[in-house]
C-alpha cells in the first residue's frame, strides 16, 4: 500500500503526462478545427467527452439554426463552466441563468439604446475616438509598431464612454493595467491548464493558470468597486452619465436582481466583450490588408469615389461602399474569432433531430462549421470578399454569416460592434496604407491564430504609411 507521499508523486506524474498530452493536442491543432473534421465523419450532432464531463457538439448552419432559433427555449440556457462559475457566481449578463439573465439582458439592451447604441450619438463618439487613434498611428511616421494595445484602448474607450460616461487617455496607467489584465485572461481562458481545470475543478490546486485568472478578476473587480463608490457619491438621478448610473438608479427602485454583484459583473461583461472581440477583428483586418494589398487598394479607390476629401467615413456611406462592406464581413468570417461560441445548455429534455438530449447537457454550437460551411461559401478556406458580392458587385447578405451567434444568447453588443468595425476599419484605410515592416514579404505574414478564448493574430508589427 503506497504511502501518502508516494500517492502524491504518482498523481503528479500522471497529471503531468495528461497535461503534456493535452498541450500537444491543443497546440498541434485547434480544438474547433479538430471538431470540424470530426463532424465531417460523424455528422452534425455528436458527443465529446472531457474527462467526466461530456458535451454535444452541433455543426453546420442548418443544424445550429434549427437548435438556436427553432428550439430557442430548449437550447437557451448557459452551460455551467467551472472557471466562469467560480469568477461570476452566476451574476452578470453572459453567464447568468433564468429570470436573472432575462432581467439583466432586457435592462442592458434598453440602457445601451438609451445611451446611443444604434443612433447618431454613438457614431459621433466612435468618430471622435477614431481621431485619437489616427493621431497615434501618425505619430509613428510610417515606422513599424504593434497595434494590439492601442486598438484595445481605442475600442475599449467606446464602451467605457457608454458604461462610465468618460474615456481614458491612452497613456493612463490604470487603463493600461485593466487592458493588460483583460488580455491576459482572454489568453489564459483558452489555455490547456484552464480547460483541464474545467474538466476537474476539484483538482484546481494543481493548476497555476486558473489561479491567475481569478487573481486578475479580483484586480478588475477592485477597480470597478472603487469606481462605483465614487459614482455613488456623485450620483445625480437627473444627470445619468452611462450604464453604471442607470443601474444605480434602478437599485433605488428595485432590490431583486439589481444588487451590487450584478452591477459588478454586468459592467465587467460589457467592458470585456466591448473591448476584446471588436479590437481583435480590426487587428485581423489590418493584417489581411498587408497580406492582400490589391484588396486594400480597391477599398481605397472605392472610398475615394464616395467620400469627399477631408471628410471621415460615416455610417451613411456604408451602403455606397459595397466592396468595403464585403471585405469587413469577410474579415469577420475568415478570422472566426469565437469559433465555438460560448457553450449553451438544454433547459429541458429535448428530442432534437432524432436524438434525445437530456436536460442540463452542455451544447457547443460550432461556429467554425458555419463560417466554413462548404454548402454556403464557395471558397471557405480562402479570404475572398466575393463571398458577399453578387454578379453586379453589390453587397449581398448571407444567411450563414453568424459571427455573433443567433438566438436568445446572441451577442448583446452586435449592433455596436458592427458600427465600430465599419467606422474604425474604413477610417484607418482612408488615412493610411498598411504595409509589412521592411524586410518582411507579404508571403511571410502568418495568418495562424494564437490560441486563447478568442482567436487573435500572432504578434506582428505593421507600418501605417500616410496616404498622399
Amino acid at each position: 500500500c503506497p504511502t501518502g507521499y508516494e500517492r502524491h508523486i504518482r498523481l503528479r506524474r500522471l497529471w503531468g503526462y495528461y497535461i503534456s498530452m493535452s498541450q500537444k493536442l491543443c497546440l498541434g491543432q485547434c480544438v474547433h478545427r479538430c471538431w470540424y473534421t470530426l463532424s465531417e465523419k460523424y455528422g452534425n450532432i455528436f458527443t465529446v467527452h472531457f474527462g467526466p464531463r461530456k458535451a454535444v457538439v452541433l455543426a453546420g448552419y442548418e443544424t445550429i439554426k434549427d437548435a438556436l432559433l427553432n428550439h430557442a427555449e430548449e437550447f437557451g440556457e448557459r452551460a455551467e463552466i467551472p472557471i466562469f462559475r467560480k469568477t461570476t457566481q452566476g451574476n452578470g449578463i453572459v453567464f447568468s441563468h433564468g429570470e436573472l439573465w432575462k432581467t439583466m439582458r432586457r435592462f442592458t439592451l434598453s440602457t445601451l439604446r438609451d445611451f446611443g447604441v444604434g443612433k447618431k450619438t454613438i457614431e459621433v463618439r466612435i468618430l471622435e475616438e477614431l481621431n485619437f487613434l489616427i493621431n497615434y498611428f501618425e505619430s509613428h511616421q510610417g515606422k513599424p509598431f504593434d497595434t494590439k494595445v492601442i486598438l484595445n484602448s481605442a475600442v475599449s474607450n467606446v464602451i467605457c464612454s457608454i458604461l462610465f460616461g468618460e474615456r481614458f487617455e491612452y497613456e493612463d496607467p490604470i487603463f493600461l493595467t485593466l487592458l493588460k489584465l483583460l488580455n491576459e485572461n482572454t489568453k489564459l481562458l483558452g489555455s490547456p491548464m484552464v480547460q483541464l481545470y474545467n474538466f476537474y475543478p476539484s483538482l484546481g490546486f494543481l493548476f497555476g493558470a486558473p489561479k491567475t485568472v481569478l487573481r486578475n478578476v479580483d484586480e478588475l473587480n477592485a477597480f470597478l468597486e472603487k469606481f462605483f463608490k465614487e459614482h455613488r457619491q456623485e450620483f445625480n438621478e437627473n444627470n445619468l452619465a452611462g450604464f453604471v448610473d442607470a443601474f444605480l438608479m434602478k437599485q433605488q427602485n428595485s432590490h431583486t436582481h439589481f444588487h451590487n454583484k450584478n452591477l459588478l459583473f454586468s459592467t465587467l461583461d460589457l467592458f470585456a466583450a466591448g473591448t476584446e472581440t471588436t479590437s481583435t477583428t480590426v487587428r485581423w483586418g489590418l493584417l489581411l490588408m498587408m497580406k492582400y494589398p490589391e484588396i486594400q487598394r480597391r477599398i481605397q479607390e472605392e472610398m475615394d469615389q464616395v467620400i469627399e476629401p477631408g471628410q471621415m467615413p460615416t455610417l451613411e456611406d456604408r451602403k455606397k461602399l459595397p466592396y468595403t462592406d464585403a471585405v469587413i464581413h469577410e474579415i469577420q468570417r475568415f478570422s472566426n474569432i469565437v469559433p465555438m461560441s460560448v457553450s449553451r445548455s438544454t433547459s429541458t429534455d429535448v428530442n432534437f433531430r432524432g436524438y434525445m438530449i437530456p436536460k442540463g447537457t452542455e451544447v457547443i454550437p460550432l461556429l467554425t462549421s458555419v463560417l466554413n460551411d462548404k454548402s454556403h461559401w464557395e471558397t471557405p478556406d480562402q479570404f475572398n470578399p466575393c463571398h458577399f458580392l453578387d454578379a453586379d458587385g453589390s453587397f449581398t447578405r448571407k444567411e450563414a454569416f453568424i459571427p455573433f451567434s443567433i438566438g436568445r444568447r446572441a451577442c448583446i453588443g452586435e449592433g455596436l460592434a458592427k458600427m465600430e468595425l465599419f467606422l474604425f476599419f474604413a477610417g484607418l484605410l482612408q488615412k493610411f496604407i498598411f504595409q509589412p515592416p521592411p524586410g518582411v514579404a507579404k508571403a511571410d505574414l502568418d495568418l495562424t491564430a494564437d490560441i486563447g478564448f478568442t482567436l487573435n493574430p500572432m504578434p506582428h508589427l505593421i507600418c501605417a504609411v500616410p496616404r498622399e
